[in-house]
């Protein structure tokens, strides 16, 4: 057939195909199909790959291909992720997806890394680590064993935690291998504080004193109190010997950059000014009940921009600008909650038998660790709370050391730490 004639009937054959039915369609494209030898197939074979399984993200520009790839959730685009190595490439490189799906389980974000594979990797271990909280598998325990008598006074900074004991010692023990830096000879210990070089210790002898780390020698000892000094605190600036939170928001009774003092009792929490007034007012009574009807836990938390304390029925968060209460977070699964931690994105609490952490997006308790029978102090506390930036949400870094210590009745010290990721 001459090509002029050959378009010619196409365009009939076409015109009369369009006004079939797709039953009818079918039926044609089968029968034609059926008339087809090898060329024909192999020929229809190679168009049908193309039309039907056409990679939109290979075709489209990546712009766009981000774009539609937002819309689809973290777990599908890891399925996502399995069909090709030019998938997994596209998708681990959407930077926007990633962090998001980040930011929703709690992470923080750094925008400085400009590495684009960065974040999914992130997402990974935030995925990994937060199925571990769930199942409540996060955590490991260790033991600190070197005392011979009660360990009352215990402070951690920066990976290293000091201990004061009955035993007429303080020891100061890196966290991360168990081992016992300093060991040195003192009275008893009822507060503690150090930095590199030195320690200061609170006695139930009624005194406070220096020591110095490496020689064991005490540098300096101070005589006044008529009982057992259970708080001290310093700073190598002459002019500051508290170091006190500053205010971080304005309001009509303080401004930003004022320290300000807290104090608290069962029923009440006290804020106070701190300048060079002998006799001091207090600025404000905070309470849960007028009637006294529900106890404070005392333990605070205060930030500069929020007050947090617990109570019997739960967390209370204060706004410090206004003073008024900005939300109660109830536990009704668990009563009588302490307060060790409060951030932005989780808080962490505990009673007499579990530390818990609690979603404060969503003000629920999303995992548990058990606690062994500790020592349970009637003047203050042995227990304490390890690394806190993590509460502002976890950056995959953050999420390693110390989460919780406490002495034990056979004077050792119990320690709650991160597990390592895998």
């Amino acid at each position: 057939m001459e090509r002029k004639d050959f378009e010619t009937w196409l365009d009939n054959i076409s015109v009369t195909f369009l006004s079939l039915t797709d039953l009818q369609k079918n039926e044609t494209l089968d029968h034609l199909i059926s008339l087809s030898g090898a060329v024909q197939l192999r020929h229809l074979s190679n168009n049908l790959e193309t039309l039907l399984k056409r990679d939109f993200l290979k075709l489209l520009p990546l712009e766009l291909s981000f774009y539609l790839l937002k819309w689809l959730d973290p777990q599908t685009l890891l399925t996502c992720c399995l069909v090709s190595k030019q998938w997994n490439k596209v998708i681990s490189a959407c930077t926007e997806v990633w962090q998001t799906a980040c930011k929703n389980l709690g992470w923080q974000i750094d925008d400085s890394v400009q590495d684009s594979l960065h974040w999914k990797k992130v997402y990974l271990k935030a995925i990994l680590r937060m199925k571990q909280l769930e199942d409540h598998e996060a955590f490991e325990t260790s033991s600190l064993i070197g005392h011979s008598a009660r360990v009352y006074a215990l402070y951690y900074k920066d990976g290293l935690l000091c201990t004061g004991s009955d035993d007429l010692s303080a020891k100061l023990w890196d966290v991360s291998t168990g081992q016992c830096v300093y060991g040195i000879q003192t009275h008893t210990c009822a507060a503690v504080k150090f930095d590199e070089q030195k320690l200061v210790t609170g006695s139930f002898d009624n005194t406070v004193a220096c020591w110095e780390w490496s020689s064991g020698a005490r540098t300096q000892h101070f005589r006044g109190h008529t009982g057992a000094v259970f708080s001290v605190d310093y700073s190598d600036e002459l002019d500051i010997l508290v170091v006190l939170q500053k205010c971080k928001v304005k309001s009509l009774l303080h401004s930003p950059g004022d320290y300000i003092l807290l104090s608290a009792d069962k029923y009440e929490i006290k804020i106070w000014p701190i300048g060079r007034e002998i006799n001091c007012k207090c600025l404000k009574t905070l309470s849960v009940s007028e009637d006294r009807s529900i106890c404070l836990q005392p333990r605070l938390h205060f930030d500069g921009k929020y007050i947090v304390c617990s109570s019997a029925l739960g967390l209370y968060q204060w706004d410090f600008a206004s003073y008024d209460i900005l939300r109660v977070i109830k536990t009704p699964e668990v009563a009588n909650l302490a307060l060790l931690g409060f951030g932005d994105v989780f808080a962490l609490l505990f009673d007499n038998h579990y530390l818990y952490i609690m979603d404060l997006r969503t003000e629920s308790l999303i995992s548990r660790w058990p606690l062994p029978e500790y020592r349970k102090s009637k003047r203050g506390s042995s227990f304490l709370a390890g690394e806190a930036s993590w509460l502002n949400g976890l950056d995959g870094h953050n999420d390693t050391g110390l989460v919780f210590a406490t002495s034990m009745p056979d004077h050792s010290i119990h320690l709650v730490l991160w597990k390592e990721h895998c």
